[in-house]
This record gives structure tokens, sequence and C-alpha cells, in this order.
């Protein structure tokens, strides 16, 4: 992947050497500018990935700038770096096109993190996705089996509508792309595109994520903050694992699709918003509306259309295909010749189950290429990966047995990677200490889930979901 190109506009010379120096220590391109309307003219006739730029400048302020680069180039994003007390200004220029905005003075780390969703946000929108053609090697939905074509016609049917649209499948299946590919193929193709992860956001923080906060509205909101849906406005909003929405963002989100305005968060103004959603789950929601977890009424206002994508196991005939892609894909970024799987390895993968589906597949490869060191990918390769890894799965301790502490399973799995074996140790890390936080809060509310939930600021779904997968008890519902 190229490194990220960043258009920083600022007239203060030394505050403009120490972000161009902090920027570029993350391994962005920089380009800077000291004057707004200089910077305007570069942003409309260069490429770049994000413009960060001061509110007060020479020849241009901040707000016409990014007003006037809004409306020449709508998916660009641009931040706002602004002084204490000109909140109001801020969030005038978000609503007319500003990314999102930093008030100085601010900690570098907030600047990188803005950075890096802005850029991957970008992406989103410029990267195309293509579909199910041979020799790919970009973003794409890889496929030819009967299956995958009939993905293919819902998106070309589905895309120039104005259509809420429920992406269903299994996770690893690529919901995402689906996503980005029915965006891509819309009206709404030039406007900006924004996906929010349900799941990965704290339940109390998913309402000002999506519809903003005013100031003093909790603890901690010392500003007014504008959310997804208004810097989403005219585009189009993709909410993945909209499974695990709380029951009272639920109703919000009901309304946002019943009346086209939101409220912020503490807020009583009423705000009108044009916005796409595009929604995805892995969840069984008939079964969630059946329990209690999912409003009926939702429900058939997101499935307007539905696009169901098969498990890999339903459509191995297209696991090939996908391998080859793989291959090429990672022989690019790994700089090596790109090169074939032998012929028992390529049976030896149709064969397998996939509970990851593409998601794991596409791990299997990634490792599999470093071991073959760029000759050709033999069936032991592919075992090897296999091995190591249920080796690894086998090695996490605590609740999950083998007698370890999560202290001793860290430190095998570090071992191994260290001795060049391919385990994901961040996320086996993660996992193991989810199933020891959730395996404990259910033991100390004597096997209440409403009450464990309440405590881990989770909703039940996802509490219930967490016991399940982690093979801990579920007696106790609780009331």
């Amino acid at each position: 992947m190229n490194e990220p190109k960043l258009l920083l506009i600022e007239d203060d010379r030394r505050s403009a050497q120490s972000l161009e120096r902090v920027l570029k220590g993350k391994g962005y391109a920089v380009t800077l500018a000291d004057r707004g309307d200089e910077g305007l003219e570069l942003a409309r006739t260069k490429d770049f990935d994000v413009v960060i730029t001061d509110l007060r400048m020479p020849g241009l302020s901040g707000l016409d700038l990014v007003r006037e680069l809004h409306a020449a180039k709508p998916r660009l994003p641009i931040i706002l770096m602004t002084a204490f007390g000109t909140t109001e200004t801020a969030i005038e220029a978000t609503k007319s096109g500003a990314y999102d905005y930093l008030l100085k003075p601010f900690e570098m780390p907030e600047l990188i993190e803005v950075v890096g969703r802005a850029v991957a946000g970008a992406r989103l929108m410029t990267e195309p996705v293509e579909l199910g053609e041979e020799g790919l090697e970009g973003q794409a939905i890889v496929g030819r089996s009967r299956a995958m074509q009939t993905v293919y016609k819902e998106i070309g049917r589905v895309a120039t509508t104005s259509a809420t649209v429920l992406i269903r499948g299994e996770t690893g299946t690529g919901k995402e792309l689906v996503a980005r590919a029915v965006y891509q193929h819309s009206e709404r193709a030039a406007k900006p595109f924004i996906a929010v992860n349900c799941a990965a956001i704290p339940e109390s923080l998913l309402e000002s994520e999506l519809f903003g906060h005013e100031r003093g509205a909790f603890t901690g909101a010392d500003q007014r903050r504008v959310g997804r849906f208004e810097q989403a406005h005219q585009g189009t909003l993709f909410l993945d694992e909209i499974g695990d929405m709380s029951a009272f963002t639920q109703a919000k989100l009901l309304r946002v699709l019943q009346d086209k305005v939101i409220q912020r968060v503490g807020g009583k103004e009423e705000i009108p918003v044009d916005v796409r959603i595009l929604a995805a789950t892995h969840r069984d929601l008939e079964k969630a509306i059946s329990e209690r977890l999912f409003r009926e009424d939702l429900y058939y206002r997101l499935s307007a259309v539905v696009v169901r994508l098969p498990a890999l196991r339903e459509r191995a005939e297209d696991i090939p295909d996908l391998v080859g892609y793989f291959l090429r894909r990672f022989s690019r970024e790994f700089k090596i010749t790109p090169t074939s799987p032998e012929a028992d390895a390529l049976a030896w993968l149709v064969e397998q189950p996939w509970p990851g589906n593409v998601r794991q597949l596409e791990n299997v490869i990634r490792q599999a290429l470093l071991l073959s060191r760029g000759f050709a990918v033999t069936r032991q390769h592919m075992e090897t990966v296999a091995a190591k890894s249920s080796e690894a799965a086998a090695s996490i301790g605590g609740p999950a047995g083998g007698g370890a502490t999560l202290e001793e399973s860290i430190d095998l799995w570090l071992k191994s990677a260290k001795e060049g074996a391919q385990i994901d140790v961040h996320a086996r890390a993660f996992e193991a200490m989810e199933r020891v936080l959730f395996g404990r809060a259910i033991d100390l509310a004597q096997g209440n889930q409403a009450k464990a939930a309440r405590w881990l600021n989770v909703s039940r779904q996802t509490m219930r979901e967490k016991l399940r997968s982690f093979g801990l008890k579920e007696e106790g519902q609780g009331p």
C-alpha cells in the first residue's frame, strides 16, 4: 500500500514543522502550504488522502476552504484545526463538509488517531471494489459460482436505488466489501461513505458516535460534537454489526429512518439529515426479535432489500479463484515472484470446512506464502499453518484449560512468534482476556446475565454470544 498523502495548511511555521515531523514519523507523505488560497489550489489540482487545515490563515479562511474544497471534492476528508473559543465555527465547518476538527492545543496522539481514521475512511470511498473477474489484485469480491452471481445481481439491482440495504452473512464472508460495492455503484458515490462498527464501540458511546452530543451532555462532554449521521449527510452510512446495537439506540435509529431527523445527545434541536443506510450483521435477527433483543419494526425498515452472502463452504468451487487472488495480492505485498499452489495443496484447501470463511482462507494463504519463501505453495505448507494455529489455540490458558495463566500463555505465543510461527498474538491475547473477563463477571453475578452485562457495559445479546462462544455457563438469565 502506498504511503498516504497529506496536505497540511498552516501559516505558523514552527507549528507546521512540528506537525510535519510527527506525521512523517508515522509514515505519511506531507505537503506543506502556508496560505489558504495556495492550499485550496494544491488540493484541487493534486491527489491527497487527507487535508489538515488551520482555521485562520492569510489568503482564505479555513471555513471558506472547507466549503469550496468540499464542493469540488466531497469525498476528500478535511480536518480543521481551531483554537479554543471557536467551537461554533468548527461545528459550522463540519456542517459544510469537514470530516472532523481538533481544538488547539491538542495532543499529538489525538491528531494521529483522527488522521488515521480519516485516511481509512478515504480509502473506503476511493479504492474500487471489483467484482468476480479473473486476474484481480486490488480490493475485490472474488468468485464465479452461482451463489456469487446472485450476489452480484443483487448489488447491481439495489445500487442505483435509495433503498436501505441489509447485508447478512457469517463472520468473514465480506459484508463490508459488498457495502462498499453498493456505495461505489450508487448515485451517492461522489458523496461521503462512513462506516461504523456497532460491536466495536462501547454501548455507552455508540449513541454519541452516531448522533453527536451537546456540551455537558455527559461527563467528559466538554465540547459539542457532530456525529456520523451529520458527517454522512447526502452520502452513505454503513452500520456494521447492527445486531449488537442496544434497544435505546435502535429506537433512535428507527426515528431517523422514519423522520429523516436526528437529535444530538443532550440536545433538543431537530437536525434534518439525508443519509442512505447500509447495515450488516452476522446475527440471527429473527431469533433476536423473538428474544426481544432487536426491534421488529426496525428490522422491517432495514430489510427493504436483503443481500445474503453465502458461507465459503457453500461455494467451495470459488476456492481456487480465491487462492489465486490472495497469492497475487500477497506476492505483490511481500515483493516476491508470484507463485501457484500445488494440485494436492489446492485439493486440501477445497476440502476444508472454513468456519472463518474467506477471512480465514486469506490468513492461511498469507502465512503459507511466507513459509514457501516464493517457491510453490505445497500441502505441507498449508498443514503446517493449520497445525501451528491448532497448537496456539490449545495453549490458551486460564479458563480455556491447559493449566497456564493468561500471562504464561502470552509468553508462549510471543516465544513462538519470535521463533517464526505465524501467530496473531494480539488477537489471541485479546480473546483470552475476554474469556477471563466475561467468565469472572458471570461468576460474580451468580449467573445473572443482565447484571453482568450492565457491569461490563455491553448489551445482553453481546453477553449471551460471548458466553456461548467461550463455552461458559448460561444459566440464570436474570430479569
